[in-house]
């Protein structure tokens, strides 16, 4: 299959027909509004799906590549195109989007606003994973932030200016230092080859070394650590979890973080290996403490969101353990990883909002039954909560399997602590499991839940669908992403073989056989 259209550019500008058309509706026609979203993000979906299928999974190389002039005096051009990397997380975020504003119903002031709000919100995010020049990337992040900061702000819950003010300080701290990052390799690279450009790949391929090297790393991975979050800065993600509305939540979860995650494989591990290699321990460490502690956390909370937003620390500790332990399966297994906590994770903030939308509690102790009124809602929890713990047959197993894997064979202690999650998950999700669906229905205004429409039967059927393909059959996406990951591994271990060859002044005929048995693995 051939794609002879831009069609990158179709997938992330599509979205403002659907702004365009809802700013000429009455903000009084609701369902014309809320069916004028839904349907222009299936269209979008439906536009997607042909990057798969066109996409050469044999190659390492970027694709559907675009480029057209900007800002020529500043060397910035609109420049994007996808890899393996990032097929999955343009699909992701496409196919979210429609489940969310599916579950929006339920919204009920300003909805017009609130439609035109998750529409430009899906413009930025699939511009992040597209971007292929530093400074269009650094627009589409900051982007993002408006729309996100409004869904949480305008329509969260009673704390929702608090976890709003929070999500946008902590993002912006973070930001101002990747501008300063993207500015400094901009110079840098003027300095070397005398030409400006904010081009991914032609910065990519400026060496930098020494102290320039650690300050950029640095730079650019407290930004993305703070999206993921990694532990320290995990804690306005809790709040944003708990006061974003149902939608917002998924796609928080969905999507947002693996903005953090992708940015590290991205930009952070390519640009910077010497620096990876000096900083890797202390990554791989923070990592398995998100692990553990957002376990321990989760277990202990009385919020259902809560719990679902602290397992989500837990969950991204297990995908930047296997990005930072950097072989080709853990490197699988942390992309997998991203893709299936989308997946279980969305599901399980979709859920807890239809319940919410019944009830108005999130709290554990309000429930108890509840699968005797509602047998449908508590079959999609089970799945949804199978699938977050990592049960064999489903996805969840898939890539937390690989990244311990693949972390055990370069580091063997990070991977038994990263195990404890799989322990862990299992029991903070059945405790939960056990307390809202067990047992009698002891308070009253639960023996008159009424069980999932068919609108909401059709949001979980959807996202359950790709839980079990990927459980069962994870060849079509991870050999798609094995090329890219591939080079991705090799251009990292090439940098480390020259810098030791460098420091320990290996013979030269050993270092040339080094670097020839490096290139032969794919570098550049």
């Amino acid at each position: 299959m051939t794609v002879n259209y831009p069609i990158l550019t179709t997938i992330t500008f599509f979205p403002l027909v659907g702004v365009a058309v809802i700013l000429m509706i009455n903000k009084e026609k609701v369902n014309v509004i809320r069916w004028t979203a839904a349907i222009t993000a299936a269209i979008n979906l439906v536009l997607s799906i042909p990057l798969y299928f066109a996409f050469n999974g044999k190659s390492a190389s970027m694709q559907f590549v675009e480029t057209h002039k900007w800002i020529p005096a500043l060397g910035a051009s609109y420049h994007v195109g996808i890899d393996g990397i990032s097929l999955f997380l343009v699909l992701l975020t496409t196919f979210l989007t429609v489940l969310s504003i599916m579950a929006s119903w339920s919204i009920e002031k300003r909805v017009k606003e609130y439609m035109i709000s998750f529409l430009l919100l899906e413009v930025a995010m699939i511009g992040v994973f597209c971007a292929l020049d530093m400074l269009l990337f650094y627009l589409f992040w900051e982007a993002m932030l408006v729309p996100m900061f409004l869904l949480i702000g305008v329509w969260g819950g009673p704390r929702r200016i608090y976890a709003a003010v929070k999500f946008f300080l902590y993002t912006m701290a973070g930001s101002v230092l990747m501008l300063a990052a993207i500015i400094t390799l901009y110079y840098h690279h003027f300095q070397i080859s005398h030409k400006l450009t904010f081009d991914l790949l032609s910065l990519m391929s400026t060496p930098i070394t020494g102290k320039l090297s650690l300050f950029l790393f640095l730079a650019f991975a407290l930004a993305f650590a703070i999206k993921v979050p990694m532990f320290p800065f995990h804690t306005w993600l809790p709040d944003a979890h708990v006061e974003a509305p149902t939608a917002g939540s998924v796609i928080l979860a969905g999507v947002l973080l693996k903005m953090g995650t992708y940015g590290f494989v991205r930009f952070c591990m390519p640009f910077f290996p010497f620096a990876v290699s000096k900083f890797a321990p202390i990554f791989l460490s923070l990592a398995v403490i998100g692990i553990i502690y957002g376990a321990l956390v989760a277990m202990v909370q009385d919020d259902i969101k809560k719990l679902v937003a602290y397992s989500s620390v837990s969950h991204l500790g297990t995908c930047m353990l296997g990005i930072f332990a950097l072989n080709a399966q853990s490197v699988a297994g942390g992309m997998m990883q991203m893709i299936n906590h989308g997946l279980s994770t969305g599901a399980l903030f979709l859920l807890v909002g239809m319940i919410y939308d019944r009830r108005h509690t999130r709290l554990i102790k309000e429930y108890g039954g509840i699968a005797k009124v509602m047998p449908i809602y508590a079959t999609f929890f089970m799945i949804a909560t199978f699938s977050s713990i990592g049960l064999p047959g489903l996805n969840g197993f898939i890539g937390e399997f690989l990244a311990l894997l693949g972390a055990f064979q370069t580091y063997p202690f990070f991977a038994i602590l990263g195990a404890t999650a799989t322990v862990f998950s299992a029991c903070y999700m059945l405790w939960l499991y056990k307390r809202v669906f067990f047992h009698e229905v002891t308070v009253s205004a639960n023996k008159k839940l009424k069980d999932l429409n068919l609108r909401e039967i059709a949001i979980m059927v959807m996202i359950v669908i790709p839980m079990f393909w990927i459980g069962l059959y994870p060849k079509p996406l991870l050999s798609k992403m094995e090329p890219s990951i591939n080079l991705f591994i090799a251009q990292a271990k090439a940098a480390q073989v020259r810098k030791v060859a460098h420091e320990e002044k290996l013979p030269k005929a050993l270092q040339v056989a080094l670097k020839g048995e490096i290139s032969e693995k794919g570098e550049m």
